[in-house]
């Protein structure tokens, strides 16, 4: 029998296992603890006041669908359901308090998604709590005062997207239907609904192959910043639920398991920054831009900062900046060495760069507008918009 545990991500419950080790997550843990000891965190009565719950009475079809969404997933806790007014599609799952989990929908949402399209979303944010994804704080520690190391930041992001892999999976777990879940998919990623656009699968799915191509201008299809974040409804998301119904998991003779883990993990690789360790030529050229690209942006701004070395060492080894660099001389090969990566690299892998510089620049806990615009400079030079510069340096760091 298939169940809910058995469909989570590898990698998912690898880096969940791997961070609830990691001293610092220990520490931010334990302080929300010794705050929580002090009495409830007041989210039902918050909800209460902002929102509308809705009763059995009120959406006898959406309880239904909670109902058997549960059901499915070994979901036992009493849940409540509230809407509150959006014009965006937006849903979410919040940590449970006093015996009762919270699931939130906007109203746009709720009044425009089919059954079928709702079972998807409400397996996804049953798949968050199933999952214990709320026992990371993640938003604490990425956005709280004492920031993490750029190291431990990358596996806070590496896992959240992950958690995304394992609550979609759920959610698809609780559709039955692939097509109800694309249909979802599409319309979470497009704002449309009704019949100003015929959704197509099929086509769908063919415009999402072509952008996960090894071919350079694979990325040309959509912003890249959606490729990146933690949490958006992405190509590569859509891409990874397709091999999951195409896996034995959920069909007679399918993928096996263990190669749908392979498969994803390769799929996610175009988010890691794996090209510190690969000996591709690509890889070397894209990590002498970082290399010079992390020392131009921390010299943007009244030279380069004790915290910024501290970042620069977490991605090049210990000990790796050297006082006797020559700033003026790596500054001034860094167009040839954008240039170098523009002909080995593919778009995706240089916008893999940028992101990691940008992980540099916010070491110290503050991007000056030097560091800011040489930042953007070296993305123009790259043809990444600056809205994923943007991005990145303000990242939303909550799980949905």
């Amino acid at each position: 029998m298939l169940t809910a545990e058995k469909i989570r991500a590898r990698s998912d419950i690898e880096l969940f296992n791997k961070l609830n080790r990691h001293a610092d997550v220990k520490r931010v843990k334990e302080q929300l603890e010794r705050e929580a000891d002090k009495g409830p965190a007041g989210v039902r009565r918050r909800l209460l006041a902002t929102s509308v719950r809705l009763s059995k009475e009120m959406a006898p079809e959406i309880r239904a669908i909670a109902d058997d969404c549960t059901q499915r997933l070994g979901i036992t806790i009493p849940v409540e359901i509230y809407v509150y007014a959006s014009p965006s599609y937006n849903a979410a799952c919040v940590k449970p308090e006093e015996g009762r989990l919270f699931i939130m929908f906007s109203s746009s949402l709720l009044e425009r998604f089919d059954a079928g399209e709702l079972r998807f979303v409400m397996g996804h944010e049953l798949g968050h709590y199933l999952y214990h994804h709320h026992d990371i704080p993640i938003g604490y520690l990425l956005m709280g005062k004492h920031r993490p190391s750029p190291s431990l930041a990358l596996q806070l992001f590496a896992w959240s997207r992950y958690a995304e892999i394992s609550a979609d999976r759920a959610g698809a777990h609780c559709a039955q239907d692939f097509e109800s879940v694309g249909r979802g998919l599409f319309k979470l990623a497009s704002g449309l609904s009704g019949d100003v656009v015929t959704f197509n699968l099929r086509d769908f799915l063919l415009q999402i192959d072509e952008m996960q191509s090894s071919d350079a201008e694979s990325a040309q299809g959509a912003p890249m910043e959606d490729w990146f974040s933690t949490h958006p409804f992405s190509p590569l998301r859509v891409k990874a639920l397709q091999m999951f119904h195409e896996s034995d998991l959920v069909v007679e003779r399918g993928m096996a398991a263990a190669e749908l883990e392979a498969q994803v993990t390769s799929l996610m690789g175009l988010m890691e920054p794996s090209y510190l360790e690969s000996k591709t030529e690509a890889a070397e050229a894209m990590r002498r831009l970082l290399f010079a690209g992390a020392i131009t942006v921390a010299d943007s701004a009244e030279g380069i900062s004790r915290q910024e070395i501290a970042a620069f060492e977490q991605f090049f080894g210990e000990h790796s900046f050297k006082e006797s660099f020559d700033v003026q001389q790596i500054k001034g090969g860094l167009d040839e060495r954008i240039e170098h990566a523009r002909e080995l690299a593919s778009h995706a892998q240089c916008t893999q760069v940028i992101r990691d510089l940008c992980v540099i620049a916010r070491a110290d806990d503050h991007v000056a507008p030097g560091e800011r615009k040489a930042l953007l400079q070296i993305a123009l030079k790259l043809d990444v918009g600056m809205p994923f510069v943007e991005r990145c340096l303000a990242t939303d760091t909550e799980l949905d």
